[in-house]
């Protein structure tokens, strides 16, 4: 369950932009919704690590095996994997402040059926594993629509220093609430961690429910579920940066993940502590990351995205051999001190790249697909690592990821997240004549044609150029695209592609980014002709 407080870390992150120059780090929490709000994550975010410790520390009293514990990651990563997307569609969708009552409700029922079943002594193996489920299933439902609601709760200006809060409180929950959890649980028991928990859900729930939010005026009738899904989907395809982050994502993630599911295993046989002990490994951890979000910024001064990635993932992997062979205890936690450090730096620089290189209109899904990649390897990494350190033993486990992260290392070579630092994804408006036919929104396919006309000694030029539009097109919803030379008028090069629907090349128009409309002023320049090139809609004819 330790993954599923990183959520809103990686959201909060993932929407992050530079503030305006003036702007205090303190300045949002001036906004009273944003500063009630922010407190009662954070009390929420020390009641989910509390209960991480006592889920962990269950676990290893009803069975010592290495597979069974690391099944408790797998169980919290899992719901991730599989409701991150479907969540940020429905953030972009539906009201985001009842989906987040309804998602702050669904977890409180989850925590409160837990401590019930703790009390009473009826907590198995599976119990805990579905209640793993359960909570982080809840956690998923939350982290979209958390992330999207934010510069609706602060000016424009706040937003950076927002984002900013969002992750110190994080990160000081991370400190605070793992040693808390574990000072508990070794006075009353695992139940009484998880009825805080669930206790600490209502103060968020209360916020959510005083706050009125401003009604959104749309000019288009909402996306329904699934061609949102695969809008979301194909926008990601060709979205060069965002695949790289997805990528980078997976290769570290897979590995990583070996160190948060065989520590509570290296605690417990191998250290040989309590939960006061157990509670005290996650706290440094925490204050790794602490010191870490505090010196990023400096860091990204002197280090591109790459070369801090790099070098976060090499000493994240130097703490895993010290996870495998360090056992004394204030030595140990050193080295997780660096653990908590380099797993921030990591997040942050992913968290960046995602954000950077999605869209607005498309924002909480294109950090859905990044969640689901996140979670996704998390839960594969920890079902393999617990399968190789029930066969082979802990420290054999934790070399196995120590190499692998050495060689995900290597991914920089091929897939970059500096690739295109000039991205401005701020929404352009496209002023067409396509805006202004009346049209059945329904009516569809629709087949656009942009017919150019350039000279012979630009064509080599211009069939390379307008490959880029194939990925504006394409991201903005085209089903297909081409481009044809008419061999019987030479210098004539048509533009096709096509669209589901008459309202889906509406919403294409919406969709146009400053960097689309960079990107297609690039093409048009090679027209030429006296005015714009013509442009053709071609719809298929309604039922008769």
């Amino acid at each position: 369950m330790t993954q599923v407080n990183e959520i809103n870390d990686v959201t909060d992150q993932a929407s992050s932009s530079a503030p305006k120059a003036g702007a205090s780090s303190w300045q949002p929490l001036r906004q009273p919704v944003f500063r009630m709000l922010w407190i009662a994550t954070v009390v929420s975010n020390i009641g989910s690590w509390m209960n991480d410790v006592g889920v962990n520390w269950s676990m290893l009293t009803l069975s010592a095996d290495p597979l069974s514990v690391a099944l408790v990651q797998a169980a919290s990563s899992l719901p991730m994997f599989l409701f991150a997307l479907p969540s940020g569609v429905m953030a972009d969708i539906v009201d985001r402040r009842k989906y987040l009552l309804f998602s702050q409700i669904w977890v409180f029922v989850a925590a409160a059926g837990l401590t019930v079943l703790s009390l009473t002594g009826q907590v198995t193996p599976l119990v805990l594993l579905t209640a793993a489920f359960l909570l982080s299933a809840g956690a998923a439902m939350s982290s979209p629509p958390f992330q999207a609601i934010v510069p609706d709760l602060v000016e424009k200006s706040e937003l950076g220093p927002a984002i900013a809060l969002n992750s110190l409180g994080i990160n000081i929950s991370r400190a605070i609430g793992p040693a808390l959890g574990g000072f508990i649980l070794s006075l009353s028991g695992p139940w009484m961690v998880f009825m805080l928990n669930a206790l600490s859900v209502l103060g968020v729930a209360w916020v959510l429910w005083r706050w009125k939010s401003e009604p959104t005026i749309q000019r288009l009738p909402p996306e329904h579920f699934f061609p949102a899904v695969r809008a979301g989907l194909r926008y990601v395809h060709a979205a060069p940066v965002l695949r790289n982050v997805l990528i980078r994502t997976m290769a570290f993630f897979l590995f990583g993940s070996a160190g948060w599911a065989l520590l509570p295993l290296v605690a417990r046989r191998e250290l040989g502590l309590g939960p006061g002990g157990y509670g005290i490994m996650l706290a440094c951890i925490g204050l790794g990351a602490i010191c870490g979000a505090l010196l990023l910024p400096r860091l990204r001064k002197g280090f591109n995205p790459d070369s801090l990635m790099v070098l976060a993932s090499l000493l994240f992997g130097a703490t895993l051999l010290a996870l495998a062979f360090i056992r004394h205890f204030w030595l140990l936690n050193a080295f997780e001190f660096f653990t908590g450090f380099a797993w921030i730096a990591v997040l942050s620089t992913l968290n960046l790249g995602a954000q950077r290189s999605a869209a607005k209109w498309v924002k909480a899904r294109a950090l859905a697909v990044y969640l689901t990649v996140f979670f996704g390897s998390m839960t594969l990494g920890s079902a393999i690592w617990g399968q190789l350190a029930a066969h082979f033993g802990i420290a054999a486990s934790l070399c196995a990821a120590t190499a692998g992260m050495v060689l995900a290392s290597a991914t920089v070579l091929r897939w970059r997240l500096n690739k295109d630092p000039e991205l401005n994804l701020e929404i352009s408006e496209l002023n067409e004549t396509a805006l202004e036919i009346d049209i059945p929104h329904e009516r569809g396919p629709v087949m656009v044609i942009y017919e150019y006309l350039i000279d012979p000694n630009d064509a080599h030029d211009f069939m390379i150029c307008v490959q880029e539009i194939r990925r504006v097109r394409r991201r903005g919803g085209a089903l297909s695209w081409s481009v044809y030379e008419d061999v019987l008028k030479p210098g004539i090069f048509v533009e096709t592609f096509v669209v589901g629907s008459w309202i889906e090349h509406l919403r294409e128009h919406e969709r146009h980014t400053v960097n689309d409309l960079l990107i297609q002023s690039r093409v048009q320049a090679f027209h030429k002709g006296s005015q714009l090139p013509e442009v053709r809609y071609l719809v298929a004819p309604g039922k008769q």
